[in-house]
């Protein structure tokens, strides 16, 4: 990723990552709407315990017009982080106190919906540019994949259930 990017949103150095996935493969039960991903994302971002693996707990501080704060316990890690919503392709998580972001965009595509979720984390403890942020990063990344693929199966299913 970019560094000037990176250094506008809070990270001078730190491991980046970001993958994009068809919404609407065609082995998929359900095909979902842009406004019902929209809906989920919004859901994931204010109770992100049935969409985000390892997430423990959440609690809203605060709602502001354009989005939240919250504290999340994340395997075993508290975090707080300012959720911005820019309605309706894109929820920015930015870490508060800690260098660290999150982008969940929605996008179109010939493939049809696209979603991408991209990351910048420093580690506390870790050096940039080390092995050991190369292998913790790769843990990270694979948890955000993880995170991309709940996302959209626990949508679907709150589609079906008739919640959104």
């Amino acid at each position: 990723m970019n560094t000037r990017f990176t250094q506008a949103l809070g990270i001078a150095n730190g491991y980046t990552y970001s993958a994009t996935v068809v919404v609407n493969p065609p082995t998929s039960d359900l095909v979902l709407t842009q406004p019902q991903l929209w809906r989920g994302l919004e859901m994931k971002a204010a109770d992100p315990l049935e969409f985000v693996p390892g997430m423990e707990s959440c609690k809203i501080i605060e709602h502001y017009d354009d989005g939240l704060l919250r504290e999340i316990l994340l395997r075993g890690q508290r975090l707080q982080e300012r959720i911005t919503f820019t309605q309706p392709i894109t929820v920015h998580f930015a870490r508060v106190g800690t260098p660290g972001w999150i982008i969940n965009t929605i996008s179109e595509s010939d493939f049809g919906l696209l979603l991408t979720f991209s990351f910048a984390m420093a580690f506390a403890g870790i050096p940039s540019g080390s092995e050991e942020e190369q292998q913790y990063g790769g843990k990270m990344r694979d948890n955000y994949r993880r995170a991309i693929e709940t996302t959209l199966a626990t949508t679907r299913r709150l589609v079906k259930a008739g919640q959104i």
